[in-house]
């Protein structure tokens, strides 16, 4: 079991099996003899968060180890240094220690072939984190191999943003390690967020176990709601039509395509907010309270407005760490062109094109040099180039490849081109409704064309998960949907398609309903789930999981964002 862990070979303990719910069964037993005992119940919440993050990804949970450790000391000579000038090195020592872990593990390969194109070499990554374990332990792990602990974008951000806090003094730094630990490993959001900040989490550590008669049905119905949407959507939509578009889109007309875009989008929020929805409701249980992650992304009238509810936790760290230190709004500052130069250096190595590389310096020098005439300008395209530098980056967070490159770029270009349009749009006054219903069309058109680079550059199955991206061909899937979608779109077959798939269309309408229903229809049934007998309640539970495995398909698909 052990080798099977590490190398992939086995299932990791998630919400979608019975191990876990088994598991979350001695939590909860373990909790009622320490509730009332907070020290011992965070160290037992940490022991078994441990454990769980064991059964997720084998050895590598020595890496949240190592993250936990390293971040707590220093966060703690952060607060205690005398000197501003040793703050900012015990800080930059955090930043650099969580990022080396982040770019080792997740862009190994992705360095690896771009210095071998670069230079003409054939260096291969090795994996000094198994070769270690086995000379000191005796293990027979593969060292040729690196893989990609599961949640570390997300343990690594959280622990990063409490070194950042503490150097702030946003927040004070946890006293007791393993205080701390339970704070970083939290199992419920340790895998695939919400990423939570030190200042929302912390103070709930020394509070009492408390839950309500009705915030135990809400925290009921929303791990039922999670389930839901994982298996009745996100998990039917991609065995039964989105995974066979997108794995061969030439074989398939513009209009399944098309079909399959929208599927794709329905799919992946279904799949990430129905995770954090069962986070949200499994750590309600235990008397901790996670930040919402999702607000109908949907229902989002511009794509700025869509990164306000979409991974809200990611979005809103990236604008708090990134885009704001660069200036946000009001202008560049030095973190500007710090992030500037990484993006490009970034870009430079998954390409391998010296060309691009001096004809990017020479486009930005250029504009440099006009801004330092032209004040206003100079202002605006800073601003701008903070907000396309911000997306960039998120891209970039999601994995080494051109492909989250172009994805995280448009939807930058398209924050941009709104800020301009709606100074001159016709259609500004969202008051009216025809204008809010227009540009939530518009926005949801533009967010799932950008999928297109976001899905081709995505690896689901677990065999693939901490693989190098073949870039070459994720772009040409890329292309091959975008020729049919341009070329052979075929609208002719309309009602053949309908007939065809009149299950998975269906599915797909039932969905997008509910996602636009109003919010206040959805904040009324909570409401009554939540309100009624707790028998009732544990009723609709039991038959809701038995329907839902009854109806569930052959193979449990793993989360998505489980690869980031």
């Amino acid at each position: 079991m052990f080798n099977g862990l590490v190398s992939g070979d086995e299932h990791p303990m998630i919400f979608t099996e019975i191990t876990f719910w088994l598991f979350f069964a001695f939590v909860l037993m373990g909790m009622a003899f320490l509730q009332n005992k907070n020290k011992l119940r965070n160290g037992f919440l940490f022991l078994v968060s441990l454990f769980f993050y064991y059964k997720t990804s084998g050895f590598f949970f020595t890496i949240l180890l190592f993250s936990t450790v390293s971040d707590f000391y220093i966060g703690k000579a952060i607060f205690y240094s005398s000197k501003a000038k040793k703050k900012k090195i015990w800080l930059a020592l955090s930043i650099f220690i969580n990022l080396s872990v982040l770019v080792y593990f997740k862009y190994a390969y992705f360095f690896a072939d771009s210095f071998n194109e670069l230079i003409g070499s054939s260096w291969h990554p090795v994996n000094h984190f198994a070769q270690f374990s086995n000379d000191v332990f005796g293990s027979s792990f593969r060292v040729d191999q690196i893989l990609l602990p599961v949640g570390i974008s997300f343990f690594t951000f959280q622990t990063m943003s409490y070194a950042i806090d503490v150097y702030k003094e946003k927040v004070k730094p946890v006293q007791n390690i393993l205080d701390f630990g339970f704070y970083v490993s939290f199992f419920p959001q340790l895998v695939a967020g919400p990423i939570v900040r030190a200042s929302q989490f912390i103070p709930q550590l020394y509070k009492p176990y408390s839950l309500s008669k009705k915030e135990f049905g809400m925290a009921l119905f929303w791990i039922i709601n999670g389930l839901l949407k994982k298996f009745l959507l996100a998990d039917y939509l991609a065995v039964n039509f989105v995974d066979r578009v997108f794995d061969n889109p030439g074989m398939f007309t513009g209009l399944e395509n098309l079909m399959a875009l929208y599927g794709y989008s329905l799919q992946v929020y279904a799949d990430f907010s129905g995770y954090t929805d069962i986070a949200i409701g499994v750590a309600w249980l235990m008397g901790f309270n996670l930040p919402k992650n999702f607000d109908s992304p949907y229902k989002a009238d511009s794509c700025g407005n869509f990164w306000k509810r979409w991974h809200i936790s990611l979005s809103s760290w990236l604008k708090d760490y990134l885009y704001i230190p660069m200036g946000g709004n009001r202008g560049g500052s030095l973190f500007s062109f710090i992030s500037l130069g990484f993006v490009v250096l970034f870009l430079f190595l998954i390409s391998g094109s010296y060309t691009l590389l001096f004809g990017t310096i020479t486009f930005l020098l250029i504009a440099i040099l006009v801004g330092t005439f032209i004040v206003k300008l100079n202002s605006w395209y800073l601003t701008n180039i903070n907000i396309m530098l911000t997306m960039l980056i998120g891209g970039l967070w999601h994995g080494a490849s051109w492909n989250f490159v172009l994805w995280g770029g448009l939807n930058g270009l398209g924050i941009v081109i709104y800020k301009l349009w709606s100074k001159i749009s016709p259609w500004k006054n969202k008051k009216k409704l025809i204008n809010r219903i227009w540009g939530i069309f518009l926005t949801f058109n533009f967010v799932s064309f950008t999928r297109i680079w976001f899905r081709s550059g995505s690896s689901t199955g677990w065999d693939d998960t901490g693989q190098e991206h073949d870039i070459i061909a994720e772009w040409f899937t890329a292309n091959d949907m975008l020729t049919q979608l341009f070329t052979n779109f075929r609208l002719d077959l309309i009602v053949d398609l309908f007939l065809s798939y009149y299950q998975v269309v269906f599915v797909m309408t039932i969905g997008f309903l509910i996602h636009w229903m109003p919010e206040k229809w959805k904040i009324w049934y909570r409401d009554q789930f939540s309100k009624s007998h707790v028998v009732l309640q544990l009723g609709i539970c039991v038959f809701v999981v038995f329907i839902l495995y009854q109806l569930a398909s052959s193979e449990i698909q793993p989360f998505i964002y489980f690869q980031f």
